[in-house]
């Protein structure tokens, strides 16, 4: 078949390819690839650390393609981070919420170990004050910007459509979808910070600081990546002073030797949300297909995601979970 798939994120791309890897002839169509929502993200493969009450169909999505990434990342030549992720705690009230997230994880029959203070320091020595934390041994982490490069030598790359008409369009524009689909996403602001310091942390670090949610994502080079803002916002994604400050308050209470780091760069980008958090991912109408509204799982999502969209072009088979459908306005053709 003869495949246009219109954006080049990480999405985009991880379609692209398992489509090219099944034979079609594919095309990726976006002016400026792999700057957006993909250039941002931090990477975590935490569909522990993500889960959430009344998100259960997110969470199985996650597991099942947590399960993927270990070959898919060797397939890519990208590096992998298998050390787990800590849930940290700083104080009484931030323990709450660590205590809170490992019952909801032992309903789901989650591996997650335990941890008081003394634990947490000798598991990661670059902790400050902590009062609880949990060990998730299955959340990793990889880093999409390495990803994203290396698809990119994969599939064909243009800027704009070609003139032939193609067998099939796959829409993977991350927050901005265009009509009649512009709104079943909408887009949710993240601003992210990125560092470089001596002693980073061994693990994914992620939690609360009195209530503020953060995270801090290790590299093997040094790059620390410091995020977790979540802003409903009408406007285009900046960077924003009080995002910034609150990202470096946390951070360092968390990690005090960030102390120490350079500040490499600051963004704002638009995660893509759905009215349920859920992706879209089957076709909408005769010929067309959509692959986006993946919120904050993006990157984890992307390998099953890539599976999905391209067994609904070849058989027609829909996942009920994601399927585009469940949000269309009757009497819109699917």
């Amino acid at each position: 078949m003869r495949i246009h798939v219109i954006g080049g994120g990480i999405i985009g791309l991880a379609c692209a390819h398992e489509l090219s890897l099944r034979g079609h002839h594919v095309v990726v169509v976006d002016p400026s690839p792999g700057t957006g929502a993909s250039h941002a993200a931090a990477g975590m493969l935490s569909p522990a650390g993500e889960a959430w009450h009344g998100e259960a169909s997110t969470w199985e999505l996650g597991v099942r393609s947590a399960a993927l990434w270990p070959s898919y990342a060797a397939a890519l030549g990208v590096t992998l981070r298998q050390t787990g992720t800590l849930l940290v705690g700083h104080d009484a009230g931030d323990a709450q919420l660590v205590r809170r997230q490992g019952d909801l994880l032992a309903g789901l029959g989650v591996e997650a170990e335990a941890l008081d203070p003394r634990e947490l320091r000798l598991k990661e020595p670059t902790l400050g004050r902590a009062s609880a934390g949990l060990l998730l041994p299955g959340d990793h982490a990889v880093d999409p910007r390495e990803v994203v490069a290396a698809l990119m030598r994969l599939v064909r790359l243009v800027p704009e459509r070609p003139g032939e008409s193609p067998d099939a369009t796959v829409i993977a524009t991350g927050s901005r979808l265009p009509a009649p689909y512009d709104t079943l996403v909408r887009g949710v602001r993240g601003e992210i910070l990125r560092a470089r310091c001596d002693d980073p942390p061994r693990h994914v670090v992620r939690g609360w600081v009195r209530g503020e949610a953060v995270y801090v994502v290790p590299r093997p080079d040094g790059e620390v990546v410091i995020g977790a803002t979540v802003e409903e916002h009408a406007a285009p994604p900046v960077v924003t002073l009080g995002g910034v400050e609150r990202l470096l308050r946390a951070a360092r209470v968390l990690v005090p030797s960030l102390d120490r780091a350079e500040l490499r760069e600051a963004i704002a980008r638009d995660r893509p949300a759905t009215p349920d958090h859920l992706p879209l991912v089957g076709q909408v109408e005769d010929r067309v297909w959509l692959a986006a509204g993946h919120f904050r799982h993006g990157v984890l999502l992307a390998p099953l995601t890539a599976q999905l969209l391209a067994d609904s072009i070849e058989h027609g088979r829909v996942e009920p979970a994601v399927d585009p459908c469940r949000l269309l306005r009757p009497g819109r053709t699917a």
